[in-house]
C-alpha cells in the first residue's frame, strides 16, 4: 500500500499548495487539490518539455512552487487593490455540520476502496482490457526518457516517424514521476493511480454539495452514497480500462465547487483556479471540454432563469477573467487533438439497450446493467423530484436531464443524429453514464433527509419520543440510510465482482507470460525488438520488461509495414526472402507467442502459425502460457540492420 500512498501524496500536495497559494479553503481546497495538481502537471509538462527540462519528480516541484509563488503574488496584490467582498448573509457551516460531512466522505472513502481492492484482488495485478497496455507502455516510455513531450512517443502507437504523435499524457505525466522511484512497479502504480480516482469522488461530492450551500445533513449521506453506484468509477475502471477519462470526471464535483467563486466572486481566485482545473480536463481527455461546458451551460442557464441568484455586474469581471484565462490555459493541450478529432467522432457502438429499458436505466441512475441499482437509484429519483419542487440546487437536475438523455438514447438508438451529438465522446455511451452518479448522489443525500424530517412531522404525535429532540429527523435519516446500506450491502459485491472479470491472471497477459517478458529483458540487446503477435497481450512487454515490441498494440500496424508483413508471412522464413529482409529491418533476433488473447474471438495471427515446425526458429524457452524462439541467423541483427541501412 506504500505505492497507493505515494500516489495519493503526489496527486493532493502540490494542488494543496496551489490552491492555497490562490486562497481556496476548506472543503474546496481540499477537493479541489487534484485537479490542481493534474492542472500544473498539464501546463507544467507542456513548458518544461518545450523548454527541454527533462520531466522527474525534482523539476516538477521546482515548477509547482515557482507557480504557487507566483501566484500567490499576483493574488495578494489583486486582493489588495480590489478587495474581494465575501456577503455577510452566507450560512457558515459550523464544526458539526463539519464532522458530519467528514463522516459522510470516510464511508465514501471506506466503500470506495474495498469495492476496488476487493475486485483487482491485488495492486500487483494487471488489468486485462484494450486499452491497459497502452497506458502502461506510455507511462514507461515518459519515465524512461524522462520527457513530458508525448510527440515522442510516436513508437508506441505502431507510428515511429510521427513527430507530431498525439495521446492526453496528463495522467500518464504524472503517474511518470513515480515510476521505479521507491519501489513503486508499473502494476502497482497503474492501479494506485486507478485508486485514487476513486478516493476523489467523495470528497469532490462533499465539498460541491457545501459550496451550493446544501445543508450538511444533506451532504453527508450524498458523499457516503457516492461510491456506491456502478456507472462511476467502477464501469470505466473495468471497461477499457478508461484511467485518463475516469480521473477527469472524479474532478468534476471540485470545479463545481470552484464555480461558485464565479457566482459569488472572490477576486481572481475562481478564474485561476477554474482555469488550472480547464487545462487539468483537457489534458487528461480532451472531450471533457465539452463535458465541462454542458455543465456550466446549465448553470448559466439557471442564472438566466434566476433559479440561481447572482448579481451580474458584480460577477461579469469574473466571468470574463475566467473564460479568458481558460481559453489560454486550454488552447495550447487541445489544438494537437485536433488531428485525431475525426477518428474519434466516426467511432460507433452498437445500442446496448431498449429505449423504454435505457430510460429505466436514466431513472435509476444504473448505466449499462441487467438489473437497475434500485435502492439507491429511486431514492435518488425522489430527492431529484423534491430538489426541483424546493429549488435546491436545481441546475442539477438540469444536469441529469441533460446527459441522463443523453444517455439514454446513445445506448438505445442509432443515427446520424445521435452521432453527431455524441461524437466527442467516441459515440459511447458507457463515457455518458459516468454522468449518471453525479446527480444521482446528491439526489439521494436529499431523499434521505427528506424522508426523516417527513417521518418526524408524520408520526410525531403517535410517538411522542420524535418530538422530544431536535436531532429525531437526524436519527430517523441515519436509520433510513443504514437500512439501505444493509440491504443493498453498498453494492461492494456487485461493483467488485465487475471489476474482477478484467483483473484476473490472464488471458491477455498472465503471470506465465510475464515470467516470458523477464526472461526476454535479460537477452534482448538495446535497439533490438521483439516479433509479436497482435492480440496475444505482448503488448506489455515494453511496460513490463523495458523490451520494445514489434506491435506495441491490439490496433496492429498498416497493411504494407514490414511489421504487417511479418504478422502475416513470418512462417515463411525458409521460402520468403523478403522475411529475412523484413527481421533485419525491424531489428528483430527472437519471436514470442503468448496462449491467450485480448478478445475471445481472436485467433492467432498467420504468421505465427507452426512456427515449431518452420526451420530457422529454435525454442529457447517454453511454459504453459508463452513459447519464445530464437531465429538463427539473426544473431548479429543490429549489426546486419545498420549495414543495410548504410547502402
Amino acid at each position: 500500500m506504500s505505492a497507493a500512498l505515494l500516489v495519493l501524496l503526489l496527486l493532493w500536495v502540490p494542488g494543496l499548495l496551489f490552491g492555497a497559494a490562490v486562497r481556496l479553503r476548506g472543503w474546496t481546497l481540499a477537493a479541489a487539490a487534484p485537479a490542481l495538481t493534474y492542472g500544473l502537471v498539464a501546463v507544467g509538462g507542456l513548458l518544461l518539455g518545450e523548454l527541454g527540462f527533462s520531466w522527474t519528480l525534482l523539476t516538477f516541484g521546482a515548477w509547482t512552487l515557482a507557480a504557487s509563488a507566483v501566484l500567490f503574488a499576483v493574488t495578494t496584490l489583486v486582493q489588495r487593490r480590489w478587495p474581494a467582498r465575501v456577503d455577510d448573509d452566507e450560512p457558515r457551516v459550523s464544526r458539526r455540520g463539519h464532522l458530519v460531512v467528514g463522516a459522510g466522505v470516510a464511508v465514501g472513502l471506506a466503500v470506495g476502496a474495498v469495492t476496488f481492492l476487493r475486485g483487482i484482488g491485488s495492486l500487483n495485478r494487471l488489468a486485462q482490457d484494450w486499452d491497459a497496455p497502452h497506458h502502461g507502455n506510455l507511462v514507461r516510455w515518459l519515465a524512461e526518457h524522462q520527457t513530458s513531450l508525448v510527440s515522442s512517443a510516436g513508437a508506441i502507437g505502431n507510428q515511429p516517424e510521427n513527430a507530431n504523435y498525439f495521446y492526453p499524457a496528463t495522467y500518464h505525466q504524472l503517474l511518470a514521476l513515480l515510476l521505479d522511484q521507491f519501489g513503486v512497479t508499473l502494476p502497482q502504480l497503474l492501479n494506485s493511480g486507478a485508486l485514487s480516482t476513486v478516493l476523489v469522488w467523495p470528497v469532490g461530492i462533499a465539498a460541491m454539495g457545501l459550496a451550493w450551500k446544501l445543508p450538511a445533513r444533506m451532504v453527508a449521506p450524498a458523499a457516503a452514497v457516492s461510491t456506491w453506484f456502478s456507472p462511476f468509477p467502477y464501469d470505466s475502471l473495468w471497461r477499457g480500462p478508461l484511467w485518463p477519462y475516469v480521473a477527469g470526471i472524479a474532478l468534476l464535483p471540485a470545479v463545481l465547487a470552484l464555480a461558485t467563486y464565479l457566482i459569488r466572486p472572490r477576486g481572481i481566485t475562481g478564474p485561476v483556479a477554474i482555469a488550472v482545473s480547464v487545462a487539468a480536463l483537457v489534458g487528461l481527455q480532451p472531450s471533457l471540454a465539452f463535458i465541462l461546458a454542458g455543465l456550466l451551460g446549465v448553470i448559466f442557464l439557471a442564472c438566466v432563469f434566476r433559479l440561481v441568484p447572482i448579481d451580474w455586474k458584480r460577477a461579469w469581471p469574473t466571468l470574463v477573467a475566467m473564460g479568458v484565462l481558460g481559453v489560454v490555459a486550454a488552447v495550447p493541450l487541445i489544438l494537437p487533438s485536433l488531428g485525431s478529432a475525426g477518428g474519434v467522432a466516426a467511432m460507433v457502438w452498437p445500442s446496448e439497450a431498449t429505449p423504454a429499458g435505457a430510460f429505466g436505466q436514466m431513472l435509476t441512475f444504473s448505466g449499462v446493467v441487467d438489473f437497475p441499482q434500485w435502492w439507491i437509484g429511486l431514492p435518488a429519483l425522489f430527492g431529484m423530484v423534491i430538489m426541483v419542487k424546493r429549488r435546491l440546487m436545481v441546475w442539477m437536475a438540469g444536469v441529469w436531464l441533460a446527459f441522463g438523455g443523453l444517455y439514454a438514447v446513445t445506448v438505445s438508438l442509432e443515427g446520424a443524429v445521435i452521432q453527431r451529438l455524441t461524437g466527442y465522446f467516441y459515440n459511447d455511451h458507457w463515457r455518458l453514464a459516468v454522468m449518471l452518479p453525479l446527480p444521482g448522489s446528491i439526489g439521494f443525500g436529499v431523499a434521505v433527509v427528506a424522508l426523516g424530517t417527513w417521518v418526524v412531522a408524520r408520526y410525531r404525535d403517535r410517538v411522542p419520543a420524535l418530538g422530544r429532540s431536535p436531532w429525531a429527523p437526524v436519527a430517523v435519516s441515519v436509520v433510513f440510510f443504514l437500512l439501505i446500506g444493509l440491504i443493498s450491502g453498498a453494492y461492494v459485491g456487485r461493483n467488485s465482482a465487475r471489476l474482477a472479470g478484467n483483473y484476473q491472471n490472464g488471458p491477455t497477459v498472465s503471470d506465465g507470460e510475464l515470467e516470458a517478458y523477464r526472461w526476454l529483458a535479460g537477452r534482448v540487446r538495446p535497439g533490438e525488438r521483439v516479433m509479436n503477435d497482435v492480440f496475444d497481450g505482448s503488448g506489455w512487454l515494453y511496460a513490463m520488461a523495458k523490451v520494445e515490441p514489434v506491435e506495441w498494440t491490439f490496433y496492429g500496424t498498416p497493411a504494407g509495414t514490414p511489421s504487417n508483413f511479418l504478422t502475416k508471412h513470418l512462417n515463411e522464413l525458409d521460402e520468403n526472402p523478403g522475411v529475412r529482409e523484413a527481421l533485419t529491418e525491424l531489428r528483430v533476433r527472437y519471436v514470442i507467442v503468448g496462449r491467450g488473447f485480448v478478445r475471445k474471438e481472436n485467433r492467432i495471427a498467420p504468421g505465427f502459425v507452426g512456427l515449431d515446425r518452420t526451420p530457422g526458429f529454435v525454442e529457447v524457452f517454453r511454459n504453459s502460457d508463452s513459447v519464445i524462439y530464437e531465429i538463427e541467423g539473426q544473431e548479429d541483427v543490429l549489426e546486419g540492420a545498420a549495414a543495410a541501412a548504410g547502402r
